[in-house]
């Protein structure tokens, strides 16, 4: 006599082993990708290593009250003291330009030339719409091979690891970051956005655009 599948038994065992793995992943992504950048982060102008090009990632020059987004600010300053510090020649912004009424790139530009930077040193990347796509474009678009890529610790070691997967040598110069209560939805995606890399990488996928080379310099 055959006996009867216990569904329940299984069914348990199954939710367990998928919720063992989720947390493995979770876990080990994050673990990985900041151990990774161990050695490849800096806080000061005058420790950071010198390279053709800074990278600065994008994000929305306001927040969603309309009011100054601290990410966006601290970035720009980041890159104003980079430059002046003599580390880089010439800047890349890049960001989401996927609608007309938001660009993150242009923003960025504006803000740098304001603080004072040669808008000839500066190149856009309007179809940096996520990480992956900044530090691919870098590449293949811009012919970037070395990069320091500026944005917040957190942010700066993911990149680091994307770069470095398509087979780049990138540094990260890390901006301010916001207070942890201003900051807590932004980290709680970042940690998320970190799994989201190796199912990325695992299944090859690529940038949404890449186009025509840009020279810089």
């Amino acid at each position: 006599m055959k006996r009867k599948r216990n569904w329940s038994k299984i069914i348990k065992r199954t939710l367990l082993i998928s919720l063992f793995f989720l947390l493995f992943w979770f876990f080990g992504a994050n673990w990985v990708i900041e151990s990774n950048a161990e050695g490849k982060l800096f806080n000061q102008a005058s420790q950071c290593p010198k390279a053709k090009v800074a990278l600065v990632l994008g994000t929305s020059r306001t927040n969603k009250h309309g009011n100054d987004n601290l990410y966006f600010s601290y970035r720009i300053k980041a890159a104003v003291e980079l430059y002046r510090a003599g580390k880089v020649k010439y800047i890349l912004v890049s960001g989401d330009n996927s609608i007309t009424t938001y660009d993150e790139p242009t923003d960025m530009k504006n803000a740098l030339v304001k603080a004072g930077i040669p808008a000839n040193r500066i190149f856009l990347d309007y179809a940096g719409f996520r990480t992956l796509d900044s530090m691919e474009r870098a590449l293949k678009v811009f012919g970037q091979k070395e990069v320091i890529v500026i944005s917040q610790q957190f942010h700066n070691e993911r990149a680091i690891y994307l770069g470095e997967h398509f087979g780049m040598t990138v540094y990260g110069y890390n901006a301010q970051d916001v207070a942890k209560m201003g900051g807590f939805k932004t980290k709680v995606r970042e940690r998320f956005a970190r799994m989201k890399v190796f199912w990325d990488i695992l299944f090859g996928i690529d940038s949404k655009f890449l186009g025509e080379a840009v020279e810089i310099g």
